[in-house]
């Protein structure tokens, strides 16, 4: 694999405070190794079921982790939680294999939970300094782009991720004016996630992911707050 360049984050104030959830997975743990190593860099907070026990289905539990962070303010928040197969079920080809249990587990993982989290740490977010917090989403959350069909609850969950992030940045630009909210999506990445279904598709590294979100996320201004991009800073229709 090509060695990625040098990835500095200017955008974001000396000795800011950054927040990693879901920072076990294959493209949390880039994102956290990658923001670990900015020289300005003040403190890194990541939190993960296999790690410390965060329940993102337990709300005393995602607030438990906020408030392991209230010291001061955040100035980067990524909500790295997701899943995409449930159980073991793969996603539905058509809609005869609709579970309603199924499609319930996926709003609460990819919908209810991020709404927790964007509860509990937006709040945290630096009033004076420009913030940034994404949440990771997918392109077939996008209803404009949807041509294929199947995946339902996937999908589903994931437009409705976009809708909360979208309501959300609406709010905080009245309190937190030079916050950056937004939905991203990190391409087909080589993880054990997405690798069953790559298959047809330019996949990436982890690395190469967590390398190019961190890069579009820096490019952001405070009036693209509530949109939807890819990794590569591309807008994508809702």
């Amino acid at each position: 694999m090509e060695t990625l360049p040098s990835l500095v984050l200017p955008c974001l104030p000396a000795d800011f405070r950054a927040v990693i959830l879901g920072a076990s997975g294959g493209v949390g743990s880039a994102i956290a190794a990658l923001v670990e190593q900015q020289p300005q860099l003040g403190e890194l907070f990541t939190f993960s079921r296999s790690a410390d026990g965060f329940d993102l289905h337990d709300e005393k539990s995602v607030e438990a982790a906020a408030e392991a962070v209230s010291g001061g303010p955040v100035h980067l928040i990524i909500c790295a939680t997701g899943i995409l197969t449930t159980n073991g079920v793969s996603p539905e080809k058509s809609l005869k294999q609709l579970d309603p249990d199924i499609m319930l587990e996926q709003f609460r993982t990819n919908a209810v939970g991020p709404a927790l989290v964007a509860k509990h740490f937006l709040p945290l977010l630096d009033r004076q300094h420009r913030s940034i917090a994404a949440f990771l989403s997918a392109r077939v959350g996008s209803i404009g782009d949807n041509r294929l069909g199947g995946w339902m609850s996937y999908r589903a969950a994931k437009s409705a991720l976009n809708q909360i992030v979208h309501t959300s940045a609406i709010e905080y630009r009245r309190t937190h004016p030079l916050a950056v909210v937004v939905s991203i999506h990190p391409g087909t990445v080589r993880t054990g996630l997405s690798e069953p279904y790559s298959r047809g598709h330019n996949t990436v590294s982890a690395e190469e992911a967590a390398h190019a979100m961190l890069s579009s996320l820096n490019k952001l201004h405070p009036e693209q707050s509530g949109t939807f991009i890819a990794y590569d800073g591309s807008d994508i229709p809702w």
